[in-house]
């Protein structure tokens, strides 16, 4: 039906053609990540006799994102006419619902074809049974997902944390920036702190084998120094028994890689340890901010949720029969694991009970792809080589949807690029996917609609 490659080549090639200059990265000095939604339908009149045919299929895109950012606490507004989470994964979702939104008033109002059909009962809708939507991201999504294991003859993210550092928290609160920036850039995998730490000369590049992520050098970095050895030895059974199952039989987990975000107030927490210890899997985090902390689940965590409850939000639920899922999930290329990817998405949340009727754990497929995404930070550290200046992710986000009008939003710091301080209450300072500005459409959606084909929940 299709490959990985083919939903990462469409979706480049959509962020080229599609997406405007304005809100894409500097060249040579920023870096983004982009995730898109994708429509799969498969090709009407195939001869179905064969079993064995593969089926083929048009794919769209309806929806994407770009995006690094979110805000920080203070800085949030109970208006809901500010983004808080701007990472490209949720961008692309809250795009994606535009593009809901709008199929249900194609479909309510009988103007055109829609991806929804009649439900059973009055007022409700479902989607087409030969569609279905899968989720595209060029990068593993942050959190848990990100904790990926490290093996003794990869490039290790960082020198090792010390004990004392992984006792001292206060560190990072205490103002001392430049100590932070650089435990940020440690425990970065892509970052130009992790890749100088190379592999020995003569030892070849890796690829994913059994679900393990061989981290990959781009570009032509100077040798660095030797980070220390780490040994297993180091930390308890139960400690690297949360890794180790992502590795190939016989191989030595040394590390992992770091995600920067943060374990939800209550939650154990991670344990600081130095080396394969260092994180704790499968717990829920928020996105890391800078001095103000963000209140934004991690991505692996958000990712999660809509595999559980649907991607369509309460409000549309409203009109809909049953949830609207992905069925499949595509990485570009980056570091990656299967195992974790399993882990982050699916089954942690397989205890999960008490669900209304038709909602569910998803066995969404997960794949990866072999291309990189060109604005990505490996790819754009690759290409500037000896540029001066720091490598930094850009501050704009863009939305673009599926829909006739305004389809393209940009943002940064959570309003409309050029926005000002003066004109934030005013209705032109908000983005089209910020929670007001959807609301708005629902209630555009409901004044479609007469009263009596109201479905039961709005009655």
């Amino acid at each position: 039906m299709w490959t990985p490659d083919e939903i990462a080549r469409l979706c480049y090639e959509h962020y080229g053609s599609r997406l405007p200059k304005q809100g894409k990265p500097e060249p040579n000095r920023e870096w983004t990540l982009l995730a898109a939604v994708v429509k799969i339908q498969p090709i009407t009149g195939q001869a179905c006799d064969c079993p064995d045919k593969q089926v083929q299929v048009t794919k769209e895109v309806v929806s994407m994102g770009t995006g690094t950012k979110c805000i920080g606490q203070s800085k949030m507004r109970k208006s809901g006419d500010i983004l808080n989470d701007s990472h490209a994964e949720v961008i692309a979702r809250r795009s994606f619902q535009r593009y809901l939104l709008h199929q249900l008033h194609l479909a309510a109002t009988l103007k055109e074809d829609s991806i929804f059909i009649p439900g059973t009962q009055r007022g409700l809708w479902k989607l087409r049974p030969d569609l279905s939507f899968l989720f595209f991201s060029s990068h593993t999504p942050c959190g848990d997902a990100s904790i990926i294991p490290m093996l003794e003859f990869e490039d290790q993210p960082c020198y090792p944390v010390s004990r004392d550092w992984a006792h001292n928290p206060s560190m990072e609160a205490s103002g001392n920036l430049e100590a932070t920036e650089d435990k940020r850039k440690c425990e970065d995998p892509d970052s130009p702190m992790t890749k100088k730490m190379r592999l020995e000369p003569g030892t070849p590049d890796r690829k994913v084998t059994n679900g393990v992520a061989h981290h990959q050098s781009f570009g032509n970095q100077g040798s660095g120094p030797v980070p220390p050895s780490v040994s297993c030895s180091n930390v308890t059974s139960e400690e690297l028994a949360t890794v180790t199952g992502m590795a190939p039989s016989g191989a030595k987990v040394v590390d992992v890689y770091r995600t920067g975000a943060k374990c939800v107030p209550g939650e154990v927490g991670d344990s600081g340890e130095p080396g394969v210890a260092y994180h704790r899997v499968g717990l829920l985090r928020v996105k890391p901010g800078r001095g103000d902390r963000t209140c934004s689940m991690s991505c692996s965590d958000k990712l999660a949720r809509w595999n559980v409850l649907g991607c369509q939000g309460s409000l549309l639920m409203h009109f809909l029969e049953e949830p609207v899922y992905l069925s499949a999930v595509v990485i570009g290329k980056c570091p990656y694991s299967q195992e974790a990817m399993q882990r982050a998405l699916i089954r942690r949340c397989q205890n999960v009970s008490s669900l209304p009727k038709g909602f569910g754990v998803q066995e969404v497929k997960i794949q990866q792809s072999d291309l990189l995404f060109e604005q990505s930070r490996c790819a754009v550290q690759a290409k500037r080589a000896d540029c001066p200046g720091r490598l930094v992710p850009s501050g704009a986000a863009i939305s673009w949807s599926a829909v006739p009008e305004q389809p393209l939003d940009v943002t940064a710091n959570g309003f409309p690029q050029g926005t000002t301080k003066k004109g934030i209450r005013s209705l032109q300072a908000r983005s089209r996917i910020s929670k007001v500005e959807l609301f708005r459409s629902f209630q555009e959606l409901l004044s479609s609609i007469s009263e009596d084909k109201w479905p039961d929940s709005l009655s």
